[in-house]
């Protein structure tokens, strides 16, 4: 096979996913993993990809307005506080004794699971600050996900993954941005985590500040059809509250008072 070849069907594997790891591009072209980092290399060098750790990623469209990217973990903590409180006292009186969770990365979420952490449940989680709050203050049963940490946002993640072992009534997960198109996210290792997340999972429960229906990031996480729940705060305007009922989705709002500031 020559290399422009390859680089066909590596583009080609690149056109029905945001993110595709080196095994990825194994599966479809027949080289070294050393032959396909020099290709991706050189497909990043012309632009046709982004060279993203563990693969390659769509290259950037552009054109789309209040776009964003990924701000670390520590950041995210200390935007929109009182709301994501209230988000989270929401999202804990949906639990029940005996559940099983899985809960993703993120401040949103993170603030949901503490109010698990002496709740009997099983929760599965790739979150590291999570993870070491609930095992240092917590009692409930604790599943990590394994790779390496992705240190800004605080995830573990494994290119090389397989869904986990573990099956879920609930999957509990925050938003960048959401707009018509579905929820999106700008790191295309956290869209490849979510779709092997979410075949082990019944229900999709989404937790998202009122901000981030006016956003967009780079690559499409889901569809609002996924969506099972989405829990906001009383920031949401009556357009984007349409858009997700029109969807089928069941919105929670939750009312922001003196007891989350």
């Amino acid at each position: 096979m020559t290399e422009s070849e390859r680089h066909k069907l590596m583009l080609d594997l690149l056109r029905d996913r945001p993110f595709a790891s080196v095994r990825d591009l194994q599966s479809v072209v027949d080289a070294s993993p050393a032959t396909i980092r020099r290709d991706i290399g050189k497909l990043h060098a012309t632009g046709a990809v982004r060279k993203v750790f563990g693969g390659i990623a769509a290259a950037e469209s552009g054109g789309l307005l209040d776009r964003v990217t990924a701000r670390p973990f520590t950041e995210n903590q200390m935007l929109r506080v009182a709301a994501k409180k209230a988000i989270a006292h929401e999202a804990a009186g949906l639990v029940q004794d005996g559940d099983a969770l899985i809960i993703h990365g993120g401040s949103t979420c993170y603030l949901f699971a503490l109010l698990l952490a002496n709740r009997n449940v099983r929760i599965y989680t790739n979150s590291m600050p999570l993870a070491a709050t609930l095992w240092q203050n917590g009692t409930c049963h604790l599943t990590l996900a394994g790779g390496e940490l992705y240190r800004e946002p605080g995830i573990v993640f494994s290119p090389e993954a397989r869904p986990p072992e573990f099956y879920a009534s609930k999957f509990f997960l925050g938003a960048q941005a959401i707009t018509p198109n579905g929820m999106q996210e700008s790191h295309p290792l956290v869209v490849r985590e979510t779709e092997l997340l979410l075949q082990r999972a019944d229900e999709v429960i989404v937790l998202a500040d009122s901000r981030k229906f006016g956003m967009r990031a780079r690559n499409v996480m889901m569809p609002l059809t996924r969506i099972g729940t989405l829990i906001t705060d009383d920031g949401i305007s009556d357009a984007n509250h349409k858009m997700l009922t029109d969807a089928g989705i069941r919105v929670i709002i939750a009312r922001t008072g003196p007891e989350f500031s």
